[in-house]
């Protein structure tokens, strides 16, 4: 993977604790698990904006029980 690509996590995120981390890069947003940085999901940002409104409308809340 790109060594210029800038990766940002959570800052709900703790030290040393498993985190997302979103980058964008050529036109594209990267995911991937902090704990696993060499799996990396890609999707578009449309997609991305997409899920992001369900997480702030709390559509998602019921996978974190």
């Amino acid at each position: 993977m790109n060594s210029d690509i800038k990766w940002q996590k959570s800052s709900f995120s703790e030290v040393g604790a498993q985190c997302i981390q979103i980058a964008h890069h050529d036109g594209g947003i990267l995911l991937r698990e902090s704990d696993d940085p060499n799996v990396v999901t890609t999707t578009s940002p449309t997609k991305f904006a997409a899920f992001i409104s369900g997480v702030k409308t709390g559509m998602l809340d019921h996978f974190t029980d």
